[in-house]
């Protein structure tokens, strides 16, 4: 059964539902190169979607790193991504920025205004999602951390006064089909695909997110 993503014409590409997680992280290392390593998941504890973790209060349940060292233990080889989750089938998808890509994270409702602007200005776009905690992950070029501050504040906004965050070298990203926080599932609000294969770079996107920021504010 497919399940589409309501909002954009980029949201009317199904996602493909039945695939396990361990077939979803090889074909990103395989066909995407993208570095993978296996996140905590979710287990149900009298009734309750708990993290794996077992902190009760855990900030980010279902999606965060088990080890300290995840960035070492992230890797690009399907053979490597195939052992892992062999060995733990529920582990969430867990993707590091600043190798092969950054992502610029903005709130739901944001991040569904500019997608639309950008569509209508036709402009290069590589994957989105879609997260159940309501935010929106913008794929782009790395180096996006020194260059959303400036450019923030030649549009003349304070950096601090817009929910725009820069993910780049040692953050992650969850990726589909994860599912955290209540349960509900990382999306594609637009999915990879050969079309997208190249990023755009942080600046082409940053003034369009931006004003969708300060719209949301």
């Amino acid at each position: 059964m497919d399940e589409t993503i309501a909002g954009t014409e980029a949201a009317q590409i199904p996602k493909q539902r039945g695939e396990s997680l361990l077939e979803t992280a090889v074909r990103y290392a395989e066909e995407r190169h993208w570095d993978v390593f296996p996140g905590t998941w979710l287990e149900a504890v009298d009734g309750v979607q708990r993290c794996s973790c077992d902190h009760v209060a855990c900030a980010a349940p279902g999606a965060h790193p088990e080890r300290a060292d995840w960035q070492t233990q992230a890797t690009g080889s399907a053979t490597v991504a195939r052992r892992m989750w062999q060995k733990q089938p529920a582990a969430s998808i867990l993707l590091p920025t600043g190798r092969t890509f950054d992502a610029l994270s903005v709130p739901e409702s944001a991040g569904f205004l500019a997608l639309a602007r950008m569509e209508r200005m036709q402009l290069t776009l590589g994957p989105v999602t879609r997260t159940p905690d309501r935010r929106m992950h913008f794929f782009v070029l790395p180096g996006v951390s020194s260059k959303v501050p400036d450019s923030v504040r030649r549009l003349g906004w304070s950096p601090g006064s817009l929910d725009l965050v820069a993910l780049g070298e040692g953050a992650y990203v969850a990726a589909p089909p994860t599912r955290f926080g209540s349960g509900g599932a990382v999306q594609w609000a637009r999915r990879p695909t050969s079309a997208n294969r190249w990023l755009p770079d942080a600046e082409e996107l940053i003034s369009t997110l931006a004003y969708a920021c300060g719209r949301d504010r």
